[in-house]
């Protein structure tokens, strides 16, 4: 058996870091708003979660940090979205096995 599709310990020990950085309820919620490649700003983002505008930001920073998410500044604004849109098939999985 060949080892050119199995992907190498880092590529693991990446995806693994990007699940952790994932599996909480407030960023799987943050995911959720940007599904469908939306680009929100954090006060976006912590209005529509009804959480404090610092705990967005936290949140996002990990996210980024992980590469689950990335960010474009536009004008004053920074607006973040999701790096890879593959993410979203991610998240759709995990709550179709939760009903």
């Amino acid at each position: 058996m060949s080892n050119t599709n199995r992907p190498n310990l880092e590529q693991l020990d990446n995806a693994a870091e990007m699940l952790k950085a994932i599996a909480h309820p407030m960023r799987m919620a943050i995911l959720d708003l940007l599904e469908d490649g939306k680009m929100l700003t954090v006060t976006e983002i912590h209005e529509l979660l009804n959480i404090e505008q610092s705990s967005t930001s936290h949140h996002l920073g990990i996210l980024k940090n992980k590469g689950v998410l990335t960010s474009k500044r536009k004008g004053k604004n920074t607006f973040y979205f999701l790096k890879h849109s593959k993410l979203s098939s991610i998240l759709d999985c995990v709550n179709m096995c939760t009903v």
